[in-house]
């Protein structure tokens, strides 16, 4: 990155934050800290207001915005693109958000641009065949996203999966931390008063919610990145034939396997909650899978095959 798209992105860094420390910012851009002091002292000097303090680093002047920045085709496409995205994947509320940003940034691009935009628009689309789970959620939406914002518990009547296929209605107060779209489905990263951690609840099992006025002050370093990691961590490993390993790779069920080619066929290894999450999906490929561990998914499939033979 040459000096003067660094000096740009520096403002777009400050304006984009409360706060940023002349550290934050060299391992940002990757370069030394008085390289750093050398570019805000330079952005000063052109007008751009940058207020600094001992322990707090830098910030910009309250008021201070960069007049709109021009977009090339591809950049404008990925944007409008997105904001289509957006667009199914969220309630009404942000449907429209996305909808009225899409507009506006149409609105500011130079008639050249908007003709290829308008052009790729016409020839690229996003489909979400899963959206149609949205119509059950949505009305919980608005109000999960202000009780995580306001930082407000919720008070959940929860459908929990009991054991094979029973399932028990629970009651459950949590402390809303995060939201989770995945494969059509929206799950709520919250802290279980009942359990004392946290857990994650899917919204489409939820009955009835209701926002609590208490608050609650958040988990210290909670991340939804490494409360996934510690909810799947359980390995099964799986050897598929060659012949269908290409089937395999092609619409992965789970999002964090890894494969690997081997002489014997296609390896796969999974991390999930439980290994019973890969029963159903394992007899989708009857002879063409072995499971080679966990030794107790090996039983359970030996007992839906013995039942399943019952019942022919």
């Amino acid at each position: 990155m040459n000096r003067t798209d660094r000096l740009l992105a520096i403002v777009l860094e400050l304006q984009g934050r409360d706060h940023v420390t002349a550290a934050e910012l060299a391992h940002t851009f990757e370069v030394t800290t008085r390289t750093i002091y050398r570019d805000i002292q330079a952005l000063n000097e052109s007008g751009v207001p940058i207020v600094s303090a001992a322990g707090q680093g830098y910030w910009l002047m309250e008021g201070y915005f960069l007049p709109p920045v021009s977009l090339n085709p591809d950049e404008a496409v990925v944007l409008v693109l997105g904001s289509e995205v957006m667009a199914q994947s969220f309630d009404a509320q942000y449907q429209a958000a996305a909808k009225s940003a899409s507009r506006k940034i149409e609105a500011v691009l130079s008639q050249d641009v908007q003709r290829d935009v308008a052009y790729f628009l016409e020839n690229i689309r996003f489909i979400n065949s899963e959206s149609k789970v949205l119509a059950d959620v949505s009305g919980m939406l608005a109000g999960v996203r202000r009780a995580i914002l306001e930082q407000k518990s919720l008070h959940l009547h929860y459908f929990k999966r009991a054991g094979g296929d029973r399932g028990e209605l629970t009651e459950r107060t949590v402390d809303p931390h995060g939201l989770v779209h995945f494969k059509g489905a929206w799950m709520l990263a919250a802290y279980c008063h009942l359990r004392e951690a946290m857990r994650v609840f899917k919204l489409e099992r939820v009955r009835q919610i209701t926002v609590l006025p208490e608050t609650f002050t958040r988990q210290v370093g909670f991340s939804l990145h490494e409360l996934h990691n510690e909810r799947h961590s359980a390995i099964v490993n799986l050897l598929f034939d060659n012949e269908v390993a290409q089937w395999v790779r092609e619409r992965p069920v789970f999002h964090n396997g890894v494969y690997e080619d081997t002489p014997e066929g296609l390896r796969v290894t999974l991390s999930v909650r439980h290994p019973d999450e890969t029963l159903f999906w394992i007899l989708s490929w009857g002879a063409k899978v072995r499971v080679l561990s966990p030794e107790s998914l090996r039983d359970r499939l030996r007992e839906e095959l013995e039942a399943m033979r019952l019942r022919v």
